[in-house]
């Protein structure tokens, strides 16, 4: 005995490689496909579409399939509606919940779709009592009793749609990240589309790592966040704490930031920025008593603009701003997506990764960081949106100050 279902998948699927993948992903399951309908779109600009009918040994297996092959934006042909279920205990879904991703997705309730905001990967969907709304829910904030939706009935997920004719023609120097392409060239592009994220009314993410500190380009970030550019910063202690060292002593883990060398108890210096800040009750605190005057977190306090820090276990203090509960940390990054149009992460891995996993798959999100694994890890974590530029993150920082604002280094 066997089990089957009929799926669609639409768009360019052949350029992008999608269905490839997506048929290889039959084959590994242990399930197997029979492609029914198929048709080739002709010009560049055309798509392509097939149906296929999946067939699996057990009804568990086919739901796990089918809820893989939503990734490529294939859904059922049969659609239906939405199963609903409540979830038994906190923290727990139920054992056939729907798993996410960060595609544009829809689900049909009642003869009529719902889209969700701010979809979001590896996560459930939960739908209000009055079946008005739905949103994503990560695992941990399911309460008993929440609705949640299960198996892949009633639910459509839409792929992101395809590059622009220059960026998808074969060339050299093409892939996603390179340290190759012309870096002028590629600040030029993000300038741009940064000023055209914020004339449409949308917000600027920025993700940070000590490096921005480090390599001397806080003055260049300060002119960022001076100009409008730098709508919210997701960072860890690290960036916070070298920023406030340098602003207090001129030094970056004990290093002379005009100098490039240490100086005589140098070592001693992120302590003992932590120690004042601490000892001022937040960072916040400490620009209202005059203790911080200047650099990049003094700017953000005074321009309004939020900031959420996440700690680690290696942290020092940590700051008081700091969370140091990683679920508490990513509630408070998930509270400050809405808006956002533009996403830029530098010179930080782990924290673009986590970014990059509560980020829809439809906001533009650009890498910047010496080392290409950087980017490359990110989009093989399921953001396939992101781009990579490969360089030092103080010129990155310095030229892309100088083409939004026209910053100088001093």
């Amino acid at each position: 005995m066997t089990v089957s279902e009929v799926i669609e998948v639409q768009g360019h699927i052949i350029d992008a490689g999608t269905l490839t993948r997506l048929l290889d992903d039959v084959l590994e399951l242990g399930t197997d496909y029979t492609i029914e309908r198929f048709d080739l779109g002709k010009h560049p600009d055309d798509s392509s579409y097939a149906r296929i009918r999946v067939v699996a040994a057990t009804d568990d297996l086919l739901q796990q399939l089918l809820s893989r092959l939503q990734s490529y934006g294939a859904n059922l042909v049969d659609v239906g509606e939405a199963l609903l279920r409540e979830a038994e205990t906190d923290g727990v879904f139920p054992d056939d919940f729907y798993s996410t991703t960060n595609l544009v997705t829809q689900i049909r309730l009642g003869g009529r779709w719902l889209t969700v905001p701010q979809p979001e990967m590896d996560c459930g969907l939960v739908v209000t009592v009055d079946e008005a709304s739905v949103r994503t829910v990560p695992v941990s904030d399911v309460r008993r009793g929440d609705r949640v939706v299960c198996g892949s009935h009633g639910v459509k997920v839409v792929m992101n749609p395809k590059p622009t004719a220059d960026e998808s023609v074969f060339e050299f120097m093409n892939s996603v990240v390179s340290s190759e392409k012309p870096q002028v060239l590629q600040v030029r592009q993000i300038a741009q589309q940064m000023r055209d994220v914020k004339a449409a009314g949308q917000r600027i993410l920025w993700v940070g790592g000590p490096a921005v500190v480090h390599t001397g380009a806080a003055p260049a970030m300060s002119a960022l966040i001076t100009a409008g550019y730098v709508d919210v910063l997701f960072a860890g202690n690290a960036l916070a704490t070298h920023d406030i060292e340098s602003s207090l002593y001129g030094t970056s883990l004990g290093v002379d930031l005009s100098k490039g060398s240490g100086v005589k108890h140098g070592h001693e210096h992120h302590i003992r920025a932590i120690n004042r800040i601490r000892k001022s009750g937040s960072i916040a605190a400490a620009v209202e008593q005059g203790v911080l005057t200047c650099g990049v977190m003094h700017d953000l306090v005074t321009a309004g603009r939020p900031f959420v820090l996440v700690g680690s276990v290696r942290d020092d203090g940590p700051l008081p701003d700091v969370h140091t509960d990683v679920i508490e940390g990513q509630r408070a990054m998930r509270a400050q997506l809405p808006g956002v149009g533009y996403a830029i992460m530098v010179a930080t891995m782990l924290h673009a990764i986590a970014t990059g996993n509560i980020l829809p798959a439809s906001v533009p999100l650009v890498c910047v960081d010496i080392n290409p694994a950087t980017v490359t890890k990110l989009s093989d974590r399921g953001s396939a949106q992101a781009t990579g530029v490969v360089t030092d993150i103080g010129l990155f920082l310095e030229q892309l100050a100088q083409e939004l604002t026209g910053y100088r280094a001093s």
